[in-house]
């Protein structure tokens, strides 16, 4: 070694140079994922659906544009429950810096402020919904940014399906979320084009611990067909008999949107 580094010292500077900008760069990326916001709306009525379409297309979506946010999805629920109706709003933000300060700075933006001023000054006896629900989830490293979803169907027959893999510990979420990374499950997703728009970790949100993922379809049909196509997989059979995997979800819940005509997804 002696002999090497004598003869050849630029050489091994040039080589620790280039491995020290190659882990900087794997770490770099690892540490900087997205944080992605769900606000689901909950609303009972027709007319609070109705001025909800409006604030979030002609106020809010092109608000958080202006602020620099891309890619905002809206999207409702297919089987709606008549007693609590939904709409998910997915925002996604390069740091945790901009998710926690975004919606404080379109406050300033007065063409928002014009735009919703139905929404934002509703009276307390005719608000637009009758509840708010926030999760917050931190990318994946596998999957540190959104997806752009490649489908062919048009945008009223697509169907995006959001998944919630709750663990009974802490510990067997992080098996969970391993599974997704390590284990390479995202690899298996993407290898049968399940077009995801994330793969993530709620950090804040009502059932903890967990995991959420979305991932679209051209049709009901092609989400089945994907399906049992995951499901006959070698290597996901593989991972599942894997001692570290076992019992690491607890409750998996699956629930089919489709997107608002002026969400960006």
């Amino acid at each position: 070694m002696k002999v090497l580094y004598k003869s050849c010292p630029v050489v091994l500077i040039t080589l620790f140079v280039f491995a020290t900008c190659l882990f900087s760069g794997l770490y770099a990326q690892a540490a900087s994922p997205y944080y992605y916001q769900l606000k689901i709306y909950h609303y009972k009525t027709a007319s609070q659906e109705s001025r909800l379409d409006a604030y979030l297309q002609s106020a809010y979506l092109p608000a958080l544009h202006r602020a620099g946010v891309k890619n905002v999805g809206v999207f409702k629920v297919l089987k709606q429950d008549s007693l609590d109706k939904k709409i998910y709003v997915y925002v996604p933000y390069r740091t945790w810096d901009a998710l926690e300060n975004t919606d404080q700075k379109i406050l300033k933006d007065q063409t928002y402020l014009d735009a919703g001023r139905d929404y934002i000054d509703a009276p307390a006896n005719d608000p637009a919904y009758t509840r708010i629900e926030t999760i917050v989830l931190r990318a994946f490293p596998a999957a540190p940014e959104p997806g752009v979803p490649n489908l062919t169907a048009k945008k009223s027959d697509r169907i995006y399906e959001l998944r919630s893999y709750e663990s009974a510990t802490e510990k067997f979420n992080a098996s969970k979320v391993k599974m997704f990374n390590v284990g390479d499950e995202i690899g298996i997703f993407k290898g049968y084009n399940f077009n995801a728009i994330f793969y993530a970790e709620v950090i804040a949100g009502s059932h903890m611990p967990n995991l959420m993922y979305m991932t679209t379809f051209n049709s009901l049909q092609d989400n089945k067909d994907k399906w049992k196509l995951f499901f006959s997989d070698e290597r996901f059979k593989a991972l599942g008999k894997m001692a570290e995997y076992q019992k690491n979800v607890s409750k998996a819940e699956s629930l089919f949107l489709y997107p608002a005509d002026y969400s960006d997804y």
